[in-house]
């Protein structure tokens, strides 16, 4: 018998076979109980995640989740449905440039994340600076053993040159030239299947916070909330 999440990617692989408004209002019923099963889901997120960071203990599971209808005014994609659910904990808002943790179910592209993958440049600017700086601190927290083995990419674009303005001759070129600051890590499928993927779900973006806590420490300075 399929888990919760096993039936959640189960219903999302159909939408991704079937994404036309015909085949959804005959399917409804599946979205209501997929959309319900994931917001149990973000729920429970929340509670697990809130025994180690308590800014989001007790936060509304609303405010972390997204539409499934997709906005296809200015996309060449005219699919009406997204392909996946995703809950984003973000203590500020999961529109905040605040770091949080991503949990994102899509058949064959599940992930989890934490950090935020869009920053205005000014922030991108003031990080990179703060990085610079404070490179022995950021690098231990990067190079951590369990870090290392929780996430596979500190972010989701790199710059290929170094920015400008700082030194060529940086030791770790590479935490400079990133573009935003999301930590990620794809999960197979099967990931979910086990009885305590979210205990390990959880586990793992413990291990992700002391990345986003530097992260944001720099972050909240310069946002307006």
């Amino acid at each position: 018998m399929k888990n919760e999440a096993g039936i959640i990617l189960d219903f999302l692989a159909d939408v991704r076979a079937n994404n036309n408004r015909e085949w959804f209002a005959a399917n409804r019923a599946r979205y209501d109980e997929a959309r319900t099963l994931f917001r149990a889901v973000a729920e429970d997120m929340i509670a697990r995640i809130g025994a180690f960071d308590a800014s989001v203990a007790g936060m509304p599971v609303e405010q972390t989740l997204y539409r499934f209808y997709r906005d296809t005014r200015f996309s060449a994609d005219k699919s009406p449905y997204k392909r996946h659910m995703g809950t984003f904990i973000n203590a500020r808002g999961k529109k905040s440039q605040h770091g949080g943790y991503y949990l994102h179910l899509e058949p064959g592209a599940c992930l989890i994340a934490v950090g935020t993958y869009w920053h205005e440049s000014r922030v991108v600017r003031a990080i990179r600076e703060e990085i610079a700086l404070r490179t022995d601190e950021f690098a231990a927290i990067v190079d951590e053993a369990a870090f290392r083995r929780a996430y596979t990419s500190l972010s989701i674009e790199s710059l290929k040159t170094m920015p400008k303005g700082f030194p060529k001759d940086f030791p770790r070129p590479e935490l400079l030239r990133m573009k935003d600051f999301c930590a990620s890590r794809p999960l197979p499928d099967n990931f979910f299947a086990a009885p305590d993927w979210p205990e390990r779900a959880a586990r793992l973006f413990r291990t992700g916070k002391p990345y986003m806590d530097f992260i944001n420490e720099v972050v909240d300075d310069y946002i307006d909330e």
